[in-house]
């Protein structure tokens, strides 16, 4: 028996479905299903019960599989107090742009808390990020907008206002403060779902509990160049965190505080007692939130 077999076992008896394991696995279904062969056979039990329509754990897998996650997560334990033995301690760290100052605060922390503690930042998409963190490759990632995500926890941090950006020359530029609602006839840029569905969701969810659907205006591309065009263009704002909008410089646009709006921060790490590295971390970002 080995641990692969067990990882694709696991796998398996998460997804009932061995092409959706397979993907997960980022392996060919033929591979899954000849380990999961020789697995049963080498236990001498039949773990799934397999038809065309259908699968499903037999009486044996369901009574297997709690002693797989054990197995895995001891396994797991044991590579990753390997790791910090070797380094003197590591924390592969997934960020995004916009943290802004938090990002700053929690390695200053960090680096009073635990001097010796190696921090390697890796900046990705928030899937990509979320990808890393499932297969081990991230101790952690900053993650926000979203509720849930699959086989990860997510731990709250804090949470991040958002911001209008507008002309600065448009009337509404002249408030302090904005409600959505008076941005409803104002046409909205915002990235395509598919490059930050998080966000995509949080924006137009909360512009429909404001009464409204946004006016769809041209695709955010990156906030340099969306933002030249909103100072200089026809009217028209995007949203954005004020993290993000502190560290900007665009003359001809005025960033507003949207009233009562703001997404949640959290730490999406991987189920399971956390590591030295990572328990600092979480300490550290708990002082500063």
């Amino acid at each position: 028996m080995e641990l692969r077999q067990l990882i694709y076992f696991t796998a398996v008896a998460e997804e009932l479905n061995f092409a959706r394991a397979a993907q997960r696995l980022h392996i060919v279904q033929p591979a899954v299903s000849q380990q999961i062969r020789r697995l049963e056979r080498d236990l001498g039990v039949q773990l799934f019960d397999r038809s065309s329509r259908q699968v499903r754990l037999t009486a044996a897998g369901e009574r297997l599989l709690p002693e797989a996650h054990a197995v895995l997560a001891a396994a797991e334990r044991t590579q990753q107090a390997a790791a910090e033995l070797a380094s003197g301690g590591r924390l592969r760290l997934g960020t995004s742009q916009g943290l802004g100052e938090r990002l700053s605060q929690v390695l200053d922390e960090l680096a009073r808390v635990a001097p010796t503690l190696q921090v390697q930042l890796v900046g990705a998409s928030t899937e990509r990020r979320m990808a890393m963190v499932r297969s081990g490759q991230l101790d952690a990632a900053f993650i926000r907008a979203m509720p849930q995500a699959r086989h990860i926890e997510l731990l709250p941090l804090w949470d991040d206002p958002l911001v209008a950006a507008l002309p600065a020359t448009q009337p509404l530029a002249a408030e302090p403060a904005l409600d959505l609602r008076q941005l409803r006839d104002l046409p909205l840029r915002l990235a395509p779902r598919e490059a930050n569905p998080a966000f995509h969701d949080f924006v137009t969810a909360a512009c429909a509990a404001a009464g409204f659907e946004p006016v769809p205006g041209p695709a955010f591309t990156n906030a340099q160049d969306t933002l030249a065009e909103i100072g200089t263009g026809a009217p028209c704002w995007t949203a954005l965190y004020a993290g993000a909008a502190e560290q900007t410089n665009a003359s001809r646009v005025a960033f507003r505080p949207l009233v009562g709006l703001a997404a949640q921060t959290a730490l999406a790490v991987r189920p399971g007692p956390p590591t030295s590295a990572l328990r600092r971390l979480l300490d550290a970002c708990a002082r500063i939130a």
